[in-house]
């Protein structure tokens, strides 16, 4: 495996650990939070640098169905990821304390909440659409094809995926993405793993719905090339 691919890996695994951590908010506390989310932000820049090419595309070539697919799920990112730093500098007591800013905290926390429950959404949505990728990355290393290995792996994200939904209500989150609440509520006397394995079902979920609307719009592009060939 060539090094930049292995730096992409190492980029975007850290930057889904961090998102985990981020998520967990006042469970980490207030200035561990500050700080995790300021080095998620450092490694969103390093995975823009190290996809440029990518970047420097964005307006030349045709645009198939998925490759629009891509760009908006990457600008959607793109822009709840920039909401999210913005919206931190304006509510920071740790970090960007420095900044003489004043005013602004009430619309910050909205705007953060906002940012990061639709962004981390948009995350895993995001993987999902590249999941293809990395399956096949772990099936070279894995050795020869197994038909009983992608049945199990697909299971797995099924079951995973319906606990997701489960996972998705029992957190409330939707009250979370839509403003219904300000706050967001923790549960303190709840062991951290389960919060985690919770949210990780979460993010399991839209990847899941990622990788399959991915997997469904080559589908079309493939039977859209055999009718016109």
């Amino acid at each position: 495996m060539q090094p930049k691919m292995v730096g992409k890996i190492i980029v975007d695994l850290g930057m889904t650990i961090l998102l985990m951590l981020l998520m967990a908010f006042e469970l980490i506390g207030r200035t561990a939070h500050e700080w995790i989310g300021a080095g998620m932000f450092v490694l969103f820049i390093v995975h823009h640098i190290l996809n440029r090419k990518w970047s420097g595309n964005l307006f030349h070539g045709k645009y198939s169905s998925y490759r629009s697919l891509q760009t908006v799920s990457a600008v959607l990112v793109f822009l709840a990821m920039l909401g999210s730093m913005v919206s931190a500098v304006l509510i920071s007591r740790e970090v960007f304390a420095f900044l003489p800013i004043s005013g602004g905290r009430s619309f910050g926390r909205t705007l953060h909440m906002l940012c990061a429950y639709w962004g981390f959404l948009f995350l895993s949505f995001h993987l999902g659409i590249h999941w293809n990728m990395i399956l096949g990355m772990a099936g070279k290393l894995c050795g020869k094809p197994s038909k009983l290995r992608a049945r199990l792996i697909c299971t797995a994200g099924i079951l995973i995926a319906i606990y997701g939904v489960y996972a998705l209500i029992r957190r409330d989150i939707l009250s979370y993405l839509f403003l219904q609440t300000q706050f967001v509520f923790f549960d303190f006397e709840e062991p951290l793993i389960f919060f985690f394995l919770d949210y990780l079902a979460v993010m399991g979920l839209f990847v899941f719905a990622g990788h399959y609307a991915g997997k469904a719009v080559r589908g079309l592009l493939k039977s859209q090339v055999r009718r016109q060939s």
